[in-house]
């Protein structure tokens, strides 16, 4: 049977994510199935699983590439993420909900954390709150804030929405703070997300705020994901939890960035 190829070009980024996409539902891909299919030469599939490689995201075999089972590309499910670290995220919320006024607009991206700054501000009664999160909005659903809701391109894993949608309605916004809950906090990159999609429209929400809040437990420190958000000359201020080294809040800290411990 004649494979069928992309009919559209893709972009580099778009190709790469593709190609992990297949080593994670067949185990490996193979550089003549990979040239076929994508319409492209040999060289630049090779190019691309050694740039891969070089991130830690697939191990490189003679004519293809394996998984690497490095994490980079884990992307669990928001019931799955939920009950981890879960009291640490409580104390991360109510940090989080103390830097909000009266009168603000938000801005919540998808993620367990920021599902629990949206049950931490509940209190407050007049806010306008913006997510790309259908859980949030639900949650929000009760209160008397005003809830934009961003449209897009349904997430399943995330209950997130993403794509040009999104992007462009942050492009009109200004709000006073974004909170960031995110997979990975490298210090020589900055914040990352499995997703490239995902990655877009946190990098599209932290573009229409004026101040950037990282909200991560120590577990997402030292951590690099597939797709990079922001680097962290972007931050302005991480909340994270006790666990993390006295070392690493020195480091965070001596790169300008605020941070509050809980």
């Amino acid at each position: 049977m004649k494979k069928s190829k992309i009919q559209s070009p893709m972009l580099i980024e778009e190709r790469r994510q593709y190609i992990l996409s297949l080593i994670q539902k067949h185990g490996r891909v193979l550089v003549d199935e990979l040239s076929s299919g994508l319409d492209l030469s040999r060289i630049t599939i090779r190019k691309d699983l050694d740039y891969l490689q070089s991130k830690d995201l697939l191990v490189r075999t003679h004519g293809g590439a394996l998984p690497a089972h490095s994490g980079a590309l884990s992307d669990p499910t928001i019931k799955e993420k939920e009950e981890v670290h879960h009291d640490e995220k409580m104390r991360i919320a109510k940090a989080a909900a103390a830097m909000v006024s009266e009168g603000q607009c938000i801005i919540l991206d998808s993620g367990t954390t920021t599902t629990e700054i949206a049950r931490s501000i509940l209190s407050f009664r007049r806010l306008t709150v913006i997510t790309n999160a259908l859980n949030i909005a639900a949650d929000l659903a009760r209160s008397d804030f005003e809830v934009i809701l961003l449209g897009g391109t349904l997430r399943k894993n995330s209950l997130s929405v993403v794509g040009p949608l999104a992007e462009d309605v942050l492009k009109e916004i200004h709000a006073d703070i974004v909170f960031l809950g995110v997979d990975g906090f490298d210090f020589k990159i900055g914040l990352t997300t499995p997703n490239i999609l995902e990655a877009r429209v946190n990098r599209a929400m932290v573009k229409a705020a004026e101040k950037v809040v990282a909200v991560c437990d120590s577990s997402k420190f030292n951590r690099r994901s597939l797709s990079l958000i922001v680097g962290t000359s972007a931050i302005d201020h991480v909340i994270t939890d006790s666990s993390l080294g006295a070392d690493e809040v020195k480091a965070i800290r001596d790169q300008g960035i605020e941070v509050t411990v809980v």
